[in-house]
């Protein structure tokens, strides 16, 4: 499964999308949390976890360093990391998926050094490292790259609690931060963190496992390090990207679509914005309905930290915005090559004008986009692509279906249950979980890394 997938997805578009549909556990938050597993004295169960193949290769990463995996069903898995005995990640793994970096706190936190190396997954701008670096050496680490690896040695036989503040917020580096300190000496004051709530969750998480972090939420987090941490029981968050995608999917289509088990409170600044083009929309505590007959014009957006508008809802939102009447504005300020699609959408039909500096789309809604074949960037780009798809006239066919796997839990069947028409091209579900993970197994131990 990890080998790249050469599916297709083919999209006949044209159709009102209507109905209700359930989303799946945050992408975001799983691979962190199950990264963080290997923390535990004893085992964890995660619930809500998707099925997606970046799951599968953070999965596949977690046995390679000696962690035990089970399937245990209805989106539920099991880690024992007892078995984890090396601080040296496997770079064929790492290079797959950037979120793989999340491994970097625990190792460090577990054994006093880490060997990562420096991550890959979709190319959609520059990832530095820089501020990841500044907690660990914070923390009384040497850190060094070496031959493509981040490497990071504990000065002390413990890490020790340090003020830390970051120069803007960063979703990866308080990821780390936070894993890195839990089981530090003393304690960790974090400034300037990121709010999203898969950062939260994984705090949440934490604490569950016995950790003590007061301030989730804000922007200052208190880390009181603790000797160890305990297994525990526990349901990941919903997938806020997917929610909004699923409902992009049934305004670009002029539908009525409901998503369930879903946190409104987590999407309040996509909200506003489908609000602002005319996008009927009513919530409650666990579902969201939009209902698009009524749309009358664009918006303009800026894609910041949350609680902004998230830069992973900004290709969605523009293929979108290709459909409505007028112009909008979109700017993204999060990544420096989040426009690589907009190619793709012109082959559609699309009037999308992005400036020289590349961080500003210009979009102006054509009456009707056309069926084309397209190519997926990146996770998504990819979902940009499906709905646009979705309300073009004729058949749309998407090649790079595996970037859409990465993230969406089998999207064309929750697009079909909506009535959609979309179809794999080659007719056969992939399984995206690594191999025998319907199995009971015993699993190699790792050998100790020297040192």
């Amino acid at each position: 499964m990890l080998d790249r997938l050469e599916t297709t997805l083919r999209v006949r578009g044209g159709v009102r999308l209507e109905g209700s549909v359930a989303t799946h556990g945050a992408k975001n938050a799983a691979l962190p949390i199950m990264a963080a597993a290997i923390l535990a004295k004893g085992k964890v169960t995660l619930h809500r976890v998707p099925r997606i193949t970046d799951v599968s290769v953070m999965w596949s990463l977690l046995e390679a360093l000696g962690a035990r995996i089970r399937y245990e069903g209805n989106n539920t898995v099991t880690i024992d990391g007892s078995n984890v005995a090396t601080y040296r990640a496997p770079y064929a793994l790492v290079r797959k998926l950037a979120a793989s970096f999340d491994i970097v706190g625990p190792l460090l936190g577990r054994f006093g050094r880490a060997e990562v190396p420096l991550p890959g997954g979709c190319i959609i701008g520059t990832r530095a490292t820089d501020m990841h670096e500044q907690a660990f050496v914070a923390l009384g680490c040497d850190v060094r790259n070496a031959h493509g690896y981040l490497i990071a040695e504990s000065k002390r036989k413990h890490l020790q609690g340090a003020p830390i503040e970051f120069r803007m917020p960063s979703v990866g580096a308080t990821k780390n931060a936070m894993l890195a300190s839990v089981l530090a000496r003393g304690t960790t004051t974090i400034k300037n963190v990121a709010m999203e709530p898969e950062v939260i969750d994984l705090g949440n998480f934490l604490n569950a496992m016995g950790a003590k972090i007061d301030g989730l939420g804000g922007e200052k987090l208190t880390i009181e390090g603790v000797p160890q941490l305990h297994g525990v029981e526990y349901e990941i968050i919903p997938d806020r990207i997917v929610t909004g995608s699923l409902l992009l999917c049934g305004a670009v289509t002029r539908g009525d679509v409901t998503v369930t088990g879903c946190r409104p409170d987590h999407l309040e600044a996509f909200m506003m914005k489908l609000q602002e083009c005319g996008v009927d929309l009513t919530f409650g505590e666990d579902w969201i309905r939009v209902d698009g007959s009524a749309i009358t014009g664009g918006t303009e957006i800026l894609t910041a930290p949350y609680p902004g508008f998230p830069t992973d809802m900004q290709p969605q939102m523009v293929s979108f915005l290709t459909t409505v009447p007028g112009t909008s504005v979109v700017e993204e300020s999060i990544f420096n090559g989040r426009f690589s699609y907009v190619n793709e959408l012109a082959r559609m039909g699309a009037d999308v004008r992005v400036s020289i500096e590349g961080n500003t789309a210009v979009v102006k809604g054509t009456a009707q986009l056309s069926g084309a074949p397209v190519e997926a960037p990146d996770i998504r780009a990819g979902a940009a692509l499906v709905i646009a798809g979705l309300a073009a006239a004729g058949e749309t066919e998407l090649i790079g279906l595996e970037y859409v796997d990465r993230g969406y839990e089998r999207l064309e069947e929750l697009l079909s249950a909506l009535g959609g028409q979309v179809q794999r091209s080659s007719g056969i579900t992939p399984i995206v979980e690594p191999a025998g993970i319907f199995e009971t197994r015993e699993y190699p131990r790792v050998s100790s890394a020297a040192g």
